[in-house]
């Protein structure tokens, strides 16, 4: 798929495509649900023309919209970026759903459109986000962003462990079940990338398991990690019930041959400690 229309469904999928319209009329929101259709089917230019030709709608919704959309022009230019950027800012200065939303977006191009990241001011953002709204879904969301932030981008803290304190105290503020499920993923697989002790990765894979409906990993391919990841920590019992999981709820996979092998040698490893004892 094309750099663009990946990152215009992106920017459509971050923003919710939920009603962007402080109420402006029940006939033009029809409309402007359609702007968002066409934009997250990677019709851009569609998507455009509607809105340019939308009567009746918020000001401060018709901004966001346009910003949206000229987000979408990947790569963003040094101009483009002057253009965006200070207008994100000036939106975000109102105390409405379109300034959380500007707001969320705006530490998104700090981290994401520079072709140096300018991770400091991102952070800054995002921590205003949830100073002003405390709790809010997008203030979570860019809690989750920052935490990634923090977990793969930056080089201090080099201590692992504060690096996770830090992530950890990010994740204690998530209450929402699916991001808390997002950052928790990114967690274990950050503790694997730092060559963290299996015991401290575990909890946060099986903690993302138990919401499911993950992005970038199958249901299935997790149950395997878990349980591979119990075998090799030693945790014989754990192992073995994931793998059996695997095998009861995925019916069709090519990889149930070896996760049976797996299963054989995590029974042969019980039994061999049970007859030691």
């Amino acid at each position: 798929m094309p750099r663009l229309f990946t990152l215009l469904s992106c920017v459509v999928l971050c923003l919710g495509w939920v009603r962007l319209t402080q109420a402006a009329s029940d006939s033009t929101e029809p409309t402007l649900q359609k702007v968002w259709e066409y934009a997250a089917t990677s019709q851009p230019i569609a998507a455009r023309n509607i809105l340019d030709d939308l009567e009746g709608i918020d000001p401060r919704t018709k901004a966001l919209a346009d910003l949206v959309l000229d987000l979408a022009r990947a790569p963003i230019s040094e101009g483009d970026w002057a253009k965006i950027e200070p207008a994100l800012g000036k939106l975000a200065q109102g105390e409405d759903e379109i300034a959380v939303r500007a707001l969320y977006l705006q530490a998104r191009m700090h981290q994401v459109h520079l072709l140096k990241p300018n991770y400091a001011r991102a952070e800054g953002l995002y921590l205003e986000l949830n100073e002003r709204w405390p709790g809010s879904h997008w203030a979570q969301l860019g809690l989750v962003k920052l935490g990634l932030v923090k977990l793969f981008a930056l080089t201090e803290p080099l201590d692992v462990g504060q690096r996770f304190a830090e992530v950890d105290a990010l994740l204690s503020q998530i209450e929402e079940p699916t991001l808390r499920r997002d950052l928790q993923l990114q967690m274990g697989w950050a503790g694997l990338f730092h060559q963290r002790a299996l015991d401290d990765v575990l909890p946060y894979l099986i903690e993302a398991d138990k919401v499911g409906g993950m992005l970038g990993i199958t249901p299935e391919d997790l149950l395997i990690q878990i349980g591979e990841l119990s075998f090799r920590a030693g945790h014989l019992a754990q192992a073995k019930s994931y793998f059996e999981r695997f095998l009861r709820e995925v019916s069709s996979n090519t990889k149930r041959f070896n996760v049976r092998q797996q299963l054989a040698a995590v029974n042969e490893a019980i039994a061999k400690r049970e007859s030691a004892e």
